[in-house]
């Protein structure tokens, strides 16, 4: 596969088990292989996967240099993922391992989204977009949400 220019910004993730991910993310995300570079043994040390309409970067953890979620305990980025599809994908993730944080509902910022841990430890909010609406409006539907 041939490299490609990568977006102005774009995740690298540090996976215990990057080989699997790579499978797992195109088989349950439906994210296309752009690249993997391997070492001598087979490990990823880095690829690319296109997720949408972004680039995610992936390599094998290295506890020198970059822990995954599995290493430390914790992760403390989320990745959010729009998509036509919310509830298929998430489906999709939750029947390949993945771990329900919050399910799929319509949220009071216009979006249909919910969130999960893939079975590598990233944490990953799906959504999709269902009305477009003002700072100010989605501020009152916060404060009517909280009871304020």
């Amino acid at each position: 596969m041939t490299p490609t220019v990568l977006p102005p910004l774009s995740p690298m993730l540090a996976i215990k088990g990057a080989k699997a991910a790579m499978d797992w993310y195109k088989q349950y995300l439906g994210a296309e292989e752009i690249m993997r570079l391997t070492d001598p043994a087979g490990q990823v040390v880095h690829g690319e996967l296109k997720v949408g309409g972004g680039v995610i970067m992936l390599a094998e953890e290295d506890p020198a240099h970059n822990l995954s979620p599995a290493t430390a305990g914790h992760t403390t980025v989320i990745l959010n993922l729009i998509v036509d599809e919310v509830d298929s994908l998430f489906a999709s993730a939750i029947a390949g391992g993945s771990t329900v944080i919050f399910p799929v509902n319509d949220q009071f910022y216009g979006y249909r989204s919910g969130r999960f841990q893939d079975p590598f430890g990233h944490q990953w909010i799906v959504g999709k977009l269902l009305e477009e609406m003002t700072e100010a409006e989605m501020q009152k539907r916060f404060d009517k949400l909280i009871g304020c």
